[in-house]
């Protein structure tokens, strides 16, 4: 899992799970997409704003990333830009108004425990090498 976000945020998720990445700097994101080949990208709408659309299209236009799930995290729903970002390619979307009820009910790990195997169940499974 890829998670692109602040540098200062959610260290619970990365100490949770090891093999999560944060990636904080907006010119590492391609990078470690080509070198991890995640199957899932949590991009944080706050801090990645104007620039999320373009990086979302970039990912869905390049077949390397085909398989990639996107996952972006809001802090409330927008309907016309959420409807735009699933367009364009965003599978997930996770809002901090569920974010708070999970806490208060569950463990935050758990979210994302389930967006990643709902991701991962997905997948097809590649026998081949």
């Amino acid at each position: 899992m890829l998670l692109i976000a602040p540098e200062a945020s959610t260290n619970q998720l990365t100490a949770d799970y090891e093999n999560v990445r944060h990636v904080h700097a907006l010119n590492g994101i391609f990078p470690a997409i080509f070198e991890l080949s995640p199957n899932l990208i949590i991009l944080d709408n706050n801090y990645l704003s104007t620039e999320l659309e373009k990086i979302v299209r970039r990912i869905r236009t390049n077949s390397f990333y085909s398989k990639i799930k996107i996952c972006c995290y809001k802090t409330k729903a927008e309907i016309t830009k959420d409807d735009l970002l699933k367009a364009i390619g965003v599978d997930y979307f996770i809002y901090e108004e569920e974010l708070r009820v999970a806490q208060k009910s569950s463990n935050i790990s758990e979210l994302f425990t389930k967006i990643v195997d709902r991701s991962v169940l997905s997948m097809p499974i590649n026998t081949a090498n």
